[in-house]
This record gives C-alpha cells, structure tokens and sequence, in this order.
C-alpha cells in the first residue's frame, strides 16, 4: 500500500487557482509531460509550500510497447519527480506508439504471455531510472485484443508480482469496460492485489449511441461511485483523486464532486 494521500485532484493549468483555493484538497496530479524538467508553475510551487503532495502522472512512456523503451521520457518523468520531491509516479498498462506512429490514445495491451514479458521487461528497465515506487494504471478500451491468455486480473497480478510495482486503479476506467465491453469490474476488483494500491482515480464521462466515453469532462456518474464503494469494501484505499480535463464547472460543482467521494471513502 501506497502513503496516506486522502482526496484530491487533477492539477490542470485552466484550473490552478480553483485548486488552490478549494477546501479539502489533500494532493493533487499532474500531467509529467506538462511540465517543465526544470521549473515548476508558480501554483504548483503554492502548493508544495503548504506541505501538499504532488504526483506527476504520465501519459507516453508506452510501457506496453514492443519498440525499445524511450529513456528520454522516463527521464523527464524522473526529473519531475525530483522537482517535485514526490513520493511516487505513475503511468499506465498500455502502449501509445508502434512501427514509428504514435496514436494519440492510451492502447490496450494484448492480454498475453508475450505482451507480459516486454511489459515487464520495460517496467522493470523504468523503475531503475525512476528510483522511486511507480504505479500503474488500468486504463478503458474501446477494443479488446483476440486470443487473450489471461484475465485482466491475473495480468495485472502478475505484473505487479514480477516487477514490484504499485497499482493506480481506476475505478471509472473499470465502469466504462463494463458498460462497454462487458467485463465485470468486481470479479477485477476480487482478483487484483489490493495490498499494492498506491491510490485511485475517479472520474466522468458520458454514454452517447450506446457507447460510454471516458471524458473527464462530465459529471462522476453514480456507478463509479458506486464501484469506489466497492473498492472501498475491500480495502482502505491511501488516496481517491478526481480527474477533470474539460468543460471545467463551477467551484462549488467541483467542491460537491470532492464531497461525495470523501463520503463514499468515508462510509
């Protein structure tokens, strides 16, 4: 298990002097790519003076990919890191280029041995430029990869046993699969090692022609919620951070938003 983080959210430049002021902000992420390797935003830096931890969260390590890991990412991520004397990073179980493309979005992983072994292989390459706990997230896919050798579960699992890494779970990545491919987020919940949660993240979306989109720019539907219930049946979890990355609301929408998942945890 990860630090006690408490609730937070998603530091985003749009929003920074809404987080600055918002009550019951415990810590807050950042995007690593956003930032700069040698100085931070002058927000950031307000907020590191009162003591909040902050967290870069990365988005282009392609730590699933079969190309050879680009260091000078995972370099940058640990520059951040130091920047900002975090206790830990994360990015997520996905892949982002392939043959020399990059495609914008977060890919699934084939759910194979073979994908396991480079997955590891780059895990475990990154933790030693890193220098520092590294947690990974599940993401929400559109598609899944035929011919699956193992459930996300036991990938997931095994993942963590081979490399030593921490879990960032996201519980409304787990709610748009269910929605959109039929997977089953508490039979996810039962089998992933919840020992190793470093925190969890929590965010909306909307469901347009029978499709759940992941946005970050909608309201925190009930069923996340729900899941984050679920979740927090099982287990204490260190931190809950709510994600928000467009058509930022009011304060006061944000502030309820931070409310209801202080009182799912708290329940």
């Amino acid at each position: 298990m990860g630090e006690h983080l408490g609730v937070g959210i998603g530091w985003r430049s749009e929003i920074d002097l809404t987080v600055e002021r918002m009550q019951g902000v415990d810590f807050v992420e950042v995007v690593a790519e956003n930032i700069h390797r040698d100085h931070l935003p002058e927000s950031l830096r307000v907020l590191r003076a009162r003591g909040l931890p902050v967290l870069p969260h990365a988005v282009s390590l392609s730590l699933g990919g079969a190309e050879p890991l680009d260091t000078d990412r995972v370099e940058h991520l640990a520059a951040v890191a130091d920047l900002l004397d975090a206790p830990l990073v994360s990015d997520h179980v996905c892949f982002v280029r392939a043959g020399g493309l990059d495609s914008g979005h977060l890919m699934p992983v084939p759910r194979t041995r073979d994908a396991l072994e480079v997955l590891v292989a780059n895990v475990t390459r990154a933790r030693s430029i890193l220098g520092r706990p590294l947690a990974l997230e599940n993401i929400a896919a559109l598609l899944e990869w035929p011919n699956a050798e193992l459930t996300e579960a036991r990938f997931l699992r095994e993942l963590v046993e081979r490399t030593d890494c921490l879990l960032l779970v996201d519980v409304a990545n787990m709610w748009a699969n269910a929605k959109n491919l039929g997977a089953d987020p508490v039979e996810l919940l039962d089998g992933i090692p919840l020992e190793r949660l470093a925190y969890v993240h929590v965010a909306g979306g909307v469901e347009v022609d029978g499709v759940y989109h992941d946005t970050h720019a909608h309201a925190v539907p009930q069923g996340v919620l729900d899941l984050l219930g679920e979740l927090c049946s099982r287990v204490r979890p260190p931190g809950v951070l709510l994600e928000r990355d467009d058509r930022y609301p009011s304060d006061a929408v944000l502030a309820d938003e931070l409310a209801a998942i202080r009182a799912v945890v708290a329940a």
